[in-house]
């Protein structure tokens, strides 16, 4: 297993465990989990790590009006969102980071 899925799986379970206890420093947290997932991510999947973390951040409030269990989803998907976001901001970087650096002589 890779940390890149290893950081996935800490994000998912901080982003439920957040959502029903209080974590101090849950963003920063999220966040720095989202940056290592972003780093293993390929430049192919570029692309669904952008549009997943505009639509986590922008529909995840929708949940709230499902009854009983709405305002606990609405908080894991929108813990998911800032693990995506994460990810997407480092994706971002290493695309930067690339088109900056001199091309490498074979």
């Amino acid at each position: 297993m890779t940390p890149g899925k290893i950081a996935g799986w800490v994000g998912v379970l901080a982003a439920v465990v957040g959502a029903f206890v209080t974590i101090p420093q849950l963003a920063v947290i999220l966040l720095v989990v989202g940056l290592v997932v972003g780093w293993e991510v390929a430049r192919d999947d570029s692309v669904r790590i952008y549009a997943g973390a505009i639509a986590l951040n922008m529909f995840a409030k929708n949940l709230e009006a499902i009854p009983a269990v709405g305002t606990q989803l609405a908080a894991i998907y929108s813990n998911m969102g800032a693990v995506v976001a994460g990810a997407a901001i480092m994706v971002i970087s290493k695309i930067i980071v690339s088109r900056l650096m001199p091309a490498a002589k074979a």
